[in-house]
């Protein structure tokens, strides 16, 4: 009893000076490298769950605090910071940036996770980790960064680019990605599809890339993600104002020409091969392919302006511009984009506002590809002459009648103007809303919009031989048509996310339902030149796309996680028995690193393993009501005549009523593994693609349908790879840091089935009427080479039009050719590193691509002495005649003779740049760079570029060579 009443008395002193000890906090958080302040840090008193945020300007208020307590700051992308209270009521804290940790951030459908946490192939890439150089579409910042995705630029300007993640997944029905551009999906066939797209963001505009690689993680995107998801994230604005303008220009110059004879080799060639035309020859020497190609500067400036409205609403803008000229004459490209991010919050940060809206202009100017009569054009004939009727350009005529012969590529260039404006609006209004009454469920809404508008006019000088004419000996009336088109692209998204974390599970469970509709419209005068014109106008049919999906993600003791995830789509693609489709997924993770036997290691920071499988769908195909009976008005030439009147006929269409979902079902083992502190860290991926009822316009049985091809479900094929990636820090001192980032990825497909076991011809080539040279066949690569086996002498020279006799039926023919060789690689590479010293950067990347081949159509199509002869004119061919003497291009042309290795190494992008004020807090500061794009190509490929979409290399618009000058400012 004497000793309760020592402690009562005890409690009655103590306890009013410790509640007289409890006091309020304040104080501000700030970004340590910028100053910047940072809303919405989290607060806490260590060992409780009391706590506190920052508001828009970075200050927080926390009540009941005791000295000697610990307050404990943490953001997403920031170091966690701890601070001991003592006697001031006053603790401002500056954040540093958590690299490790910022990167870990991953976008995924309808949500975020981290690195650590996802259970899926994904891959993010921040825009520190950025390809550098003339960068103007944005796949080119991530071209060779990523295990698994191959990327193809067009050298065009503005031109797009071919993306395939794993291979792709379908035959005859599109292979590429989803694109989502903060929260908004963009369809491939919606104004250019994932090109299109593309070519109008600018990249500046970018903050990060997360692609989704395996059907465990993009399933619940359900019908297009079976080609993979790339997610775009753009930049937001910051608390604080902040300023940033980037220029830079570069000079567009040709990397090589296709090898053809100069005008004297030309002269002794002829004098050798055709003495009988000598007489034809001209007396200039003209380079054709200088001719047509330009050396220019192209340049691109971008602003953004990043702060708050009215003290409480981020919020950024961006200006960009962009002037790119191609290397051949006459074409450009020209792009004005803007855009505009606001991310408010209310009713104290229950409620997120994200509204997204990008305006864009662009001017294209196309051009005809000359390449082709450039390299067949006789070099001893000039390219004006003051006596031609054809606007000064020398042309193949008779008294103003044209041969029948080449034509001038230059004048081609020059005498015909093809421009495309192009005003692209797209954007979207998120609503994240934390429910007062249950803060762990959250409902969102997302709309979004993307409007396309485009118009154009073709036009030929009246001046070109090319142009049009009402008869014989008529004047040349050129020509001219216009045309407009229209896209638009709807999108509501509905769902809502419950969050809970419990003692030893965290669960986060997200339903929803999505719509999608998109429309188009197309209008094209015909020849404005020609009085017995047709207008056309097309009224695309309307793409409904509909989804109900869910996803659950369980971690348990933050060691084992599990993602289950569903989604059924319904697309208007197809009938009413085959209109939905069921997308289910799985994935399970172990974070090895976390069990007591690894915890406390210090070689191994991060081991995680990953299993996923899953379904997703494919529709996205031309045919948009093929299950409908369809009927079609005929054209004026082909009317049918009542007595003395003519009657537009009724055509019935093809009717598919059996057309169904494609599904691509993936299997995806996975190793996560990060090294002493993460200094080195990477993944490996092995995995397996089973597509089945594979889409694609096939033909049809005579008789059977109102057409002789249609899309059908022919098949099924299989993709298998594996993937290994692994970045490291291999310097970090304060005044030099080095870092090298490489990836390896062996991918093979190989078609199981197909409809009936019939092959099916693709891959047109030049050089014939209807010719192709690559099959899809059971047991092989799609795409793969269907060619004749050549034959060669003792000397090793190849025979012209001796073949092997594969069957032995001692014929040769059509039963005689065989599948050899792929376009597609079996090995890609990418390497990529940054080095620092001081104020001085330099960074470069490497790709690599091994065991591609390539049909070589400009050899197999002109590389043959009877093309010396045009029917009325002379032709000029590739030198590499020389080395086979062949004469006869039907003889040869599908030899597997010019099937050629086609692997490379390539270094994209070579950097130096000096920063001024690096290391001072003050916010503003300048760098200054120079730079090299396409530096080097090293390959035994004798084209002009070993990389060519397809594998069939008919001349291409060549990539250019750029030299760079550029800067940047921040303040």
């Amino acid at each position: 009893m004497k000793n309760f009443k020592l402690f009562l008395l005890t409690v009655i002193i103590f306890l009013p000076l410790s509640l007289f000890a409890q006091q309020t906090m304040t104080g501000k958080v700030t970004e340590k490298a910028t100053g910047s302040e940072l809303p919405g840090v989290g607060i806490i008193i260590k060992g409780t769950t009391k706590g506190a945020s920052t508001d828009f300007d970075g200050n927080y208020i926390l009540e009941n605090v005791n000295q000697g307590d610990v307050l404990v700051f943490s953001y997403i992308g920031f170091a966690t910071l701890e601070v001991t209270v003592g006697a001031s009521t006053t603790i401002n804290v500056a954040l540093e940036q958590d690299t490790e940790t910022l990167d870990e951030i991953v976008l995924i459908g309808y949500g975020t996770t981290t690195i650590k946490d996802a259970t899926g192939a994904v891959a993010a890439i921040s825009e520190k980790d950025f390809n550098e150089g003339n960068i103007v579409s944005p796949a080119n910042l991530i071209t060779g960064r990523v295990a698994g995705v191959s990327i193809v630029s067009d050298g065009a300007p503005g031109g797009g680019s071919a993306i395939r993640i794993r291979g792709g997944s379908s035959l005859g029905a599109s292979n590429d990605p989803l694109i989502v551009i903060d929260g908004m999906p963009i369809s491939n066939n919606n104004a250019g599809g994932s090109r299109g797209i593309l070519a109008a963001i600018n990249p500046s505009d970018i903050e990060s890339f997360s692609i989704l690689k395996d059907a465990s993680s993009t399933a619940i995107y359900g019908s297009r993600a079976s080609n993979g998801v790339i997610i775009i994230s753009t930049k937001k604005g910051k608390s604080t104002f902040r300023a940033e303008y980037n220029v830079k220009a570069g000079l567009n110059t040709l990397v090589n020409k296709l090898d053809v004879f100069s005008a004297d080799e030309y002269r002794a060639l002829i004098a050798e091969q055709r003495p009988d035309d000598v007489s034809l020859l001209g007396s200039a020497t003209t380079d054709w392919q200088d001719e047509i190609y330009q050396e220019k500067v192209s340049i691109d400036h971008s602003l953004s302006l990043s702060g708050q409205l009215f003290n409480s609403m981020p919020t950024r803008f961006s200006f960009g511009y962009t002037d790119q000229p191609g290397l051949r004459k006459t074409s450009s490209f020209d792009r004005i984009s803007s855009k505009l991010s606001l991310s408010p919050t209310f009713f104290e940060d229950h409620l997120k506002v994200n509204v997204n809206v990008s305006l864009n202009n662009e001017a294209n100017r196309f051009t005809d590809g000359v390449e082709g009569a450039a390299i067949y054009m006789d070099p001893t004939q000039p390219v004006y002459d003051a006596t031609s009727p054809f606007g000064g350009f020398f042309e193949y005529h008779t008294n103003g009648t044209p041969k029948n012969a080449g034509r001038n590529p230059l004048a081609s260039l020059l005498q015909r103007q093809n421009i495309s404006k192009v005003k692209r609006f797209y954007g979207n209004v998120k609503l994240d809303y934390k429910l007062h009454f249950l803060p762990d469920l959250s409902a969102v809404i997302n709309i979004g919009y993307d409007k396309t508008v485009g118009e154009g006019f073709n036009e030929l000088s009246t001046e070109s031989i090319n142009g049009f004419r009402l008869a014989v000996g008529d004047p040349l009336l050129g020509s001219r048509s216009e045309y407009t088109s229209e896209r638009a692209n709807s999108l509501l998204d509905g769902y809502f996310v419950y969050n809970k974390e419990l003692e030893n599970v965290n669960v986060e469970v997200t339903a929803g339902y999505s719509y999608q509709k998109f429309e188009g419209e197309d209008f094209n005068t015909g020849n404005l030149r020609d009085p017995d014109r047709e207008s056309d106008v097309y009224t695309q049919p309307d793409v409904v796309l509909i989804g109900f999906f869910g996803r659950t993600n369980l971690s348990f003791m933050d060691k084992y996680l599990l993602t289950l995830s569903y989604r059924r789509d319904g697309t208007s693609r197809f009938s009413e028995d085959n209109r939905w489709g069921n997308f289910p997924a799985a994935a399970l993770a172990w974070k090895i690193s976390e069990e007591n036997f690894l915890k406390d290691s210090n070689a191994i920071s991060d081991l995680k393993l990953r299993l996923g499988w899953g379904i997703a769908g494919q529709q996205d195909i031309s045919a948009a009501y093929a299950f409908l009976g369809r009927t079609n008005l005929s054209s004026n030439i082909s009317q049918y005549i009542f007595g003395n009147t003519p009657i537009l006929t009724g055509i019935p269409q093809t009717r598919l009523e059996d057309l169904k979902w494609e599904e691509t079902t993936t299997y995806n083992v996975g190793l996560d593994y990060g090294l002493f502190n993460n200094k080195v860290s990477g993944s490996l991926e092995v995995y397996l693609k089973e597509s089945k009822d594979l889409l694609a316009n096939v033909a049809i049985s005579d008789g059977s349908n109102f057409s002789n091809s249609g899309f059908q479900n022919i098949g099924k094929f299989t993709s298998k790879g594996v993937e290994f990636s692994i970045g490291t820090d291999i310097v970090d001192t304060e005044d030099l840091q080095i870092d090298a980032n490489y990836n390896v990825s062996f991918n093979r497909t190989e078609i199981d089935q197909l409809a009936l076991e019939q092959d099916i011809r693709v891959g047109g080539i030049g050089g014939g009427t209807g010719g192709t040279v690559q099959l899809h066949s059971q047991g092989y690569a799609p795409f793969s080479y269907y060619v004749y086996k050549q034959l060669y002498d003792v000397s090793g020279t190849p025979i012209e039009g001796a073949y092997a006799d594969l069957n032995q039926d001692g014929i040769i023919n059509d039963s005689d050719r065989y599948l050899y060789k792929k376009p597609d690689a079996d090995i890609l590479m990418g390497f990529q590193s940054n080095i620092n010293y001081k104020a001085f950067d330099l960074s470069f990347n490497l790709r690599a691509s091994i065991g591609n081949y390539m049909y070589n159509n400009v050899n197999s199509s002109r590389a043959q002495y009877d093309n010396l002869q045009d029917v009325e004119a002379l032709g000029n061919l590739p030198v590499s005649v020389l080395e086979t003497g062949f004469y006869s291009t039907p003889n040869v042309i599908i030899s597997d003779y010019y099937i050629e290795n086609a692997s490379f190494l390539r270094m994209d992008n070579l950097t130096l740049g000096y920063t001024f004020n690096r290391n001072n807090s003050d916010k503003t500061n300048i760098r200054l760079w120079t730079g090299v794009q396409n530096v080097f190509t090293i390959t035994n490929y004798s084209g002009l570029d070993p990389e060519v979409f397809g594998g069939i290399d008919n001349t291409i618009y060549p990539r250019p060579r750029i030299f760079l000058l550029g800067a940047n400012f921040k303040f």
